[in-house]
């Protein structure tokens, strides 16, 4: 049996030190054109209306934080937001991987035709055209969406549609840059801004949220809800495999034993750290930025085919970054709840099935407006 509480010396805690990472850059791709097919106020009303509730229903936390987005780029974020939220649940509400394939063509398309002013009658596809020709206007054609980054989440979501397993925490962290960094990034080109060091801070935020996505939707894909119903779909346990090979944990025994499973913990404890570590990144960077004129580290991604940086934004004075960081302040709430969550998880003592971890956090409105007002992560 285990004890109800642990001795102090025995309890695992994620480490306030974190490990150092590198370099970002992306290219915006996409122009938007008028066209006479435009969705009507109506129209629009009724999508805005339809995003924002499934965005309350299957991504709560993204709901509250839209606050705190400028209302000039909020259209935009219900859109990109209610866009995940449909490509991530492909995956769980298609019966087959062809079938899944065929949706995400179908959102590919759709993102294609919405950022060229065609949109099919989708809600989504609807504010996302509205929201793309609304940037379009307040940039005086210099901003825009970019589909690639758009395709980016979207090829990344269907290589995982049957659930293969992460080789390395690496690779699973190269999953969150290509998913939830880059929504991060297309919600920072809508403001609009393009900026290395929001990029940047963004990258960590994104990297730390994606990692934290995987671990919350672990006992959900290991347990199906059709294996309750007497289907025949086969669970997974989407830990990296090198960290379970450390921790010597072994699929089977979670199947049979869940949380009491050898070495689970221990193998979370490895993913939640590094998911920590991309959040006390993004923290010292500002921190450094305001002190010192510098993140104090270069951009891993600076040099990606996705958008070019131009001159004057690769080498930028004090000022303007702290400026940059100010307008961009609201994209980087998310950190506010997986901080939280990963908060929970320690006291839970990494336990991924406690059923608090399943919880709304009610607090989260209160702690946002709280890190927004004194503009810390």
């Amino acid at each position: 049996m285990r004890p109800s509480q642990l001795p102090a010396a025995s309890v695992r805690r994620i480490p306030t030190a974190r490990v150092t990472y590198s370099k970002r850059s992306i290219h915006q791709s996409q122009c938007f054109t008028t066209s006479a097919s435009q969705p009507s106020a109506e129209e629009v009303a009724k999508a805005r209306a339809y995003c924002a509730n499934l965005i309350r229903a299957h991504d709560a936390p993204s709901h509250v934080l839209q606050t705190f987005i400028p209302p000039s780029a909020r259209d935009a974020y219900l859109a990109i937001r209610a866009f995940n939220v449909d490509v991530a649940r492909v995956a769980d509400t298609t019966s087959t991987p062809t079938v899944g394939m065929m949706r995400m063509q179908f959102w590919r398309d759709t993102v294609t035709k919405s950022l060229a002013g065609t949109p099919p009658k989708e809600p989504v596809a609807i504010l996302l055209a509205h929201a793309a020709e609304n940037l379009h206007n307040r940039s005086s054609g210099k901003a825009r969406l970019s589909k690639n980054w758009f395709h980016r989440i979207i090829n990344t979501r269907e290589q995982y549609l049957g659930n293969p397993p992460y080789p390395t925490l690496a690779s699973l962290e190269s999953y969150a840059e290509n998913t939830y960094s880059t929504l991060l990034y297309l919600n920072l080109s809508a403001l609009p801004q393009a900026s290395i060091t929001t990029d940047h801070v963004a990258s960590h935020i994104g990297k730390a949220m994606g990692i934290t996505a995987v671990l919350r939707g672990i006992p959900f894909i290991a347990f199906p809800p059709q294996q309750s119903l007497g289907g025949s779909t086969q669970g997974a346990v989407l830990l990296p495999l090198d960290v379970m090979a450390e921790a010597g944990v072994k699929e089977e025994e979670v199947f049979r034993e869940g949380a009491a499973a050898h070495g689970l913990r221990d193998a979370v404890f490895t993913v939640a750290t590094r998911a920590n570590d991309h959040l006390i990144t993004a923290r010292e960077m500002l921190i450094k930025l305001r002190s010192e004129g510098s993140v104090g580290h270069d951009f891993e991604h600076q040099d990606d085919a996705e958008r070019q940086y131009a001159p004057q934004d690769q080498s930028t004075g004090q000022e303007r970054q702290l400026a940059e960081v100010e307008q961009a302040f609201g994209v980087f709430m998310p950190t506010i709840s997986t901080q939280s969550w990963l908060d929970r998880l320690q006291k839970a003592d990494f336990d991924l099935f406690d059923p608090e971890l399943r919880k709304v956090d009610w607090k989260l409105p209160w702690k946002a407006y709280w890190a927004y007002s004194r503009r810390k992560l």
